[in-house]
Order: C-alpha cells, then structure tokens, then sequence
C-alpha cells in the first residue's frame, strides 16, 4: 500500500458499491453474529453427517485427535480474518479485503478471484449442509422401517424441500435473525448436553478409553497409514468453515469492526469445545464399526443412537435434536450466501448482477440474491443422480472454496509485510507472522487433501468429483472476466469516509493509490 499523503489521509476510509442506495438496517448484535456463525457450522450435525469419512479413514484417532488439530488451525485461521475484518469491515468480506491488501495494479483480478471463490463456497456449503439433511430426514424412516433404502429421487426431493424451508424462514423472517441465532446457540448446547447423558446412561456397551484416545485403523481406507489421518480430516475441516462467511453481514450490524471479529473467534471457540464434549461420549458407546459403515445413504448417526439406546423411539428423539439443528445451519448458511451474492452484485461481478443486486427493505432481505443461492444449490443437487458420491464433493468443494478464499487475503497481507493490519483494534501483535504462516501452509495443504476420495480403489459412483464441480465454477468465472469483467470490473469502486459518500477527488486517490 503507498504511503503518499493524499486529500483524504486520516480519514476513516470503508468501500461500498455505486448500486447501493441506502444504508442496510443494523439490526444484528455481536451475539447474533456469533449465533449465525455456530448455528453454520453446527458441530452436532456436521460431525454426525460426516462421521463415516473419519471412521474410514483412522477411527478414533482421527475422530477425535483430527477434530482438536483442526480447531486448533481453525482458530487460528479465524483469528487471522477477524484481524483484518476489524480493518475493513464491509459485506464483502474476503473479496474486499483482497481488493484493499493488494496493490492497485492487482486488486482488480485478487478481487475477482477470491470473490468467485468466497460465493461459490457460500453456495456449497449451503447446498451440502441441506442435501444432507435431507438425508438425515430419510434415514429417520430406517429407524423403523429396516429395509428401507431411499432411491435417488426421493433424496433429491428431501433435499428441495429442506432448500424450500431455509429459504422461506430467510424470506418471511429475516426480522427475526437476532432471535433465531439466540435459540440456536440455546439448541445446540441443550441437545449435546441431552446426548451426552442419553447416551452414557442408556449404553449396554462402552468401549474403553484407550480405544476412544489411541484407536487406529485406517485398514478400510486403503491409503498408506498416515496419510489416511490427513484425508479423515475433511469430517472436522468441512464442519469448521462457516466461521468467515458471517463477514458478509458486516453492514447490518453496529460497530462492525469491533463485534463481528469478536463474533468470528469466540464462535470457533465455542465450536471447537462443542465438538469435545460431543464426540467423547459417542465414541465410548459407539457400536462395532463395519455395522455403522453399512449403512446405504451413508448416515448411520440414527443407528447408532438407536443401538446405543436400545429403542427405536429413543433413536428418533435423540435423531430429533440433530435435526432441528441441521434446519438451523441451513438456514444460515442460506443467509450468508444471500449476503455474499448481494455484495459481490453489487460490483457487477456476476451476471445480471443489477437484479442480483436489489435489496427487499420491507422484508429486510437481499431477496433476489437469497433466490439465486437457493436456485444454484437445487440445480447442483441433480448431481447426485449422477453420482451417489455427490455429498463428498459437495464437501469438497466447499471446503476447498471457503478455505482458500480466507487463506488469499492473508497470504496478501503476509506478502505486504502485515502493514494494513499493523494498527487493528483485534491485533494479533507479535504472534502474527507465525499464525498467518501456519494456517495459511494448512490451507494449501487441505486443497490437496479435499480433492481426493474417501477410499481407493477409487470407482466412478465413489469418485469425489470436488475437483471437477470446482472446475466449473471456475471456468464461469474466467469467461465472464474475458467478456465482461476485465472491461468494467476493478473491484468495489466506490468509497465511503467516514459513514459518508466520498467527493471525486478522494475516490480518486484511494483507488489509484491505496489505503
């Protein structure tokens, strides 16, 4: 960034679009942010929907040892946004902040491409956390129907239709986010605090703390013994994401800069000793695990708690409380993609981004961003007739989106010697340069990982098509930059100082020269 003094030096500069014509409502607390951010990860239901891919892949071990070495990075990675999110906080998020981290020269295109990025992450993380829902739902009828095996248009149909309620309780109730948020956080530790003395209560079996601590068979994976650990990571990885996208709610909350940093870090926090105190009890009452493993739709969380139970009804009860917590993921997953659609609209970056762009005042709510997001995650849903694998890859992909989304703008202010953030009121100080190395090395590394299959021999129906999803998107994004893009876009362009619209001079100097 240049240091060459300018007409608007010492001035509070924020970005926001020419498309914007009247201030969000600021009607999110830090709490809320934090709530959204919980109830998107979802500890319970995103450990229990994934629980086979770290069961394949090590057992135990990776269960749990993979779930305390990824809160930890995670934490970390959180850390390292929430730093720079205290500099610039806008409904942008990562793509803003790459925009103003970089040079002029290249803020345009670092813009661009952790835009692209961050939305498509939004859109899959969306999308895998209600396809899996829907077959969380259908694996409720396996409690009491044995033979029972969902065919692929009725996971699909599922799948609509918990798309269908997260998207009608962002429409109609998007007043009521602070509450919502509240009540998840209240769900969520009610449920884990229920499940930990259901289950060791009524548990004929308990396997011992050696087994639960240093069991390690990654036999099933067919990957060499190590590396199998580093592949059952994407259970914890792909829990761990949703932390970063409640940056894009930035402008409908007071005093951003202060809250939604706290907001991000405390909520992995909370995630991360969640997912301790959940996990712990499941594996001393976890049964034998070629059985959990069988299961067809690859969700044996009803099994278990019906084995582990020994009834059928409490199977359900206790299946229940997952899945009341897999609607409220879903439905903050919806909202923080409808955000991010609606900020990177607003700067022309997706097609037909004029409509994409408009905001609905009476039901506080980017209503048409929040119909396209809804629209791309039921389109990418008809994969799975295609492919069984299709939940993988949808956790793959967003995992692998999400992750570097977050990791480009640290690499950047790690490249620009940490300058921009040298002043942030949610200072990392003199542990910077080591947490920003170390989490951005993890992100690099987990691109790697979250591309391979669960298990080789790999097959076409058991193949994770993650790589070729991501492709895709990629692949749109780079022929709207030749078409359009490159002619129009150079990131948000224009600037806001100190709450006001900035005179043409000042917009001037900040976009050619920097903050």
């Amino acid at each position: 960034m240049s240091g060459t003094s300018s007409p608007g030096e010492g001035k509070r500069m924020t970005m926001t679009s020419t498309m914007e014509r009247r201030d969000l409502p600021k009607n999110l607390s830090m709490v809320s942010i934090m709530g959204l951010s919980f109830a998107i990860m979802a500890v319970p239901f995103g450990l229990s929907t994934t629980l086979s891919l770290s069961l394949t892949n090590g057992e135990s071990v990776t269960v749990f040892w993979g779930w305390v070495l990824v809160s930890l990075i995670s934490l970390g990675i959180a850390a390292s946004l929430a730093e720079i999110c205290a500099v610039y906080p806008t409904a942008g998020g990562v793509y803003y902040w790459s925009a103003m981290l970089s040079t002029p020269r290249y803020r345009a295109i670092a813009s661009w491409i952790t835009g692209w990025l961050t939305l498509v992450g939004n859109w899959t993380v969306t999308l895998s956390i209600c396809f899996s829902t829907g077959q969380l739902f259908l694996s409720a009828v396996t409690i009491f129907h044995d033979d029972f095996v969902p065919n692929t248009w009725q996971t699909v149909l599922m799948f609509w239709g918990v798309m269908a309620v997260c998207t009608g309780i962002n429409a109609f109730f998007s007043k009521h986010l602070n509450l919502l948020n509240t009540i998840c956080m209240i769900w969520t530790a009610a449920s884990v605090l229920i499940l930990l003395i259901v289950l060791l209560a009524t548990a004929r079996h308990r396997n011992t703390a050696s087994y639960v601590f240093a069991h390690y068979d990654a036999s099933r994976s067919g990957y060499p013994s190590g590396w199998s650990f580093f592949v059952g990571l994407l259970q914890a990885a792909y829990t761990l994401t949703g932390y970063g996208m409640v940056a894009s709610l930035c402008e409908e909350v007071q005093n951003p800069d202060r809250e939604v940093p706290r907001a991000m870090v405390l909520s992995v926090l909370m995630a991360g000793l969640t997912g301790i105190v959940y996990l712990i009890p499941l594996l001393f009452v976890l049964p034998e695990v070629k059985m959990i493993l069988s299961v067809a739709n690859g969700q044996p969380i009803g099994l278990i708690f019906t084995t582990v139970t020994g009834s059928r009804a409490g199977g359900m009860g206790l299946l229940a409380l997952i899945l009341v917590i897999a609607i409220f993921a879903g439905t903050g997953a919806l909202t923080a993609a409808s955000r991010c659609t609606f900020a990177f609209a607003r700067d022309g970056a997706i097609p037909g981004s004029r409509y994409w762009s408009q905001y609905n005042y009476n039901l506080n709510v980017p209503l048409n961003g929040l119909l396209l997001s809804s629209t791309i995650c039921c389109l990418l849903g008809l994969i799975y007739f295609g492919s069984n694998a299709a939940f993988q890859s949808f956790v793959g992909v967003a995992t692998i989106c999400l992750s570097t989304s977050y990791g480009f703008p640290i690499l950047v202010s790690v490249l620009n010697r940490r300058q921009a953030v040298r002043k942030s009121s949610f200072s990392l100080g003199k542990f910077g340069y080591a947490i920003n190395i170390a989490t951005v090395t993890w992100i690099i590394l987990s691109v790697v990982l979250f591309c391979m299959p669960v298990s080789i021999p790999v097959t076409a129906a058991g193949m994770n098509y993650a790589s070729v999803v991501f492709s895709g998107f990629a692949t749109v994004s780079v022929v709207w930059y030749a078409v359009r893009g490159r002619k129009t876009f150079s990131g948000p362009t224009e600037v806001v100082l100190d709450g006001h619209r900035a005179d043409e001079e000042d917009t001037r100097v900040v976009m050619k020269e920097g903050i």
